[in-house]
């Protein structure tokens, strides 16, 4: 299920608990490469370094593979969006395969070097560059907009 809430029971283990952002530190840890398999923003935030998302951090759900998520978004208990942040930064490197952006916007450029990068409810005011065609050809955009170049670089 997409969730926003992470299992709190006393053996939840990093691949399938949450991270909620706090500051910057709070952000590049849970993005790294020991970083959790969701990232939540509750608040519009700006990095005043650059981001990188990294390492296989994953769960599984009904034997299906989901990758790691930044949610820029709450939600209510039927799952509807209920608030939308913005997340800024110089840029964001993403390293992690099926990788998800979701809610909200992201104010800076992408650079996506992993297949199966996705945009499902999201605004990108930048761009988004891609390390070779492969990763291109498998992002996917889905009720989202890019202000920007889309493009191999």
């Amino acid at each position: 299920a997409d969730t926003n809430e992470g299992d709190k029971s006393p053996s939840t283990d990093v691949v399938t608990s949450a991270s909620v952002v706090t500051d910057e530190a709070s952000l590049a840890k849970a993005l790294g490469e020991d970083g959790t398999w969701i990232v939540i923003l509750k608040n519009d935030f700006t990095a005043n370094e650059e981001l990188l998302l990294e390492g296989e951090v994953a769960k599984e759900e009904g034997g299906e593979y989901q990758g790691r998520k930044i949610a820029l978004y709450d939600q209510d208990e039927n799952r509807n969006i209920t608030a939308s942040y913005t997340l800024t930064t110089p840029s964001l490197t993403i390293k992690s395969a099926t990788t998800t952006i979701k809610g909200g916007t992201v104010v800076g450029d992408i650079y996506v070097e992993a297949n199966n990068f996705t945009l499902d409810n999201a605004k990108v005011e930048g761009n988004i560059y891609f390390a070779n065609e492969e990763a291109q050809s498998t992002f996917t955009a889905n009720e989202s907009e890019v202000t920007g170049v889309t493009e191999v670089k």
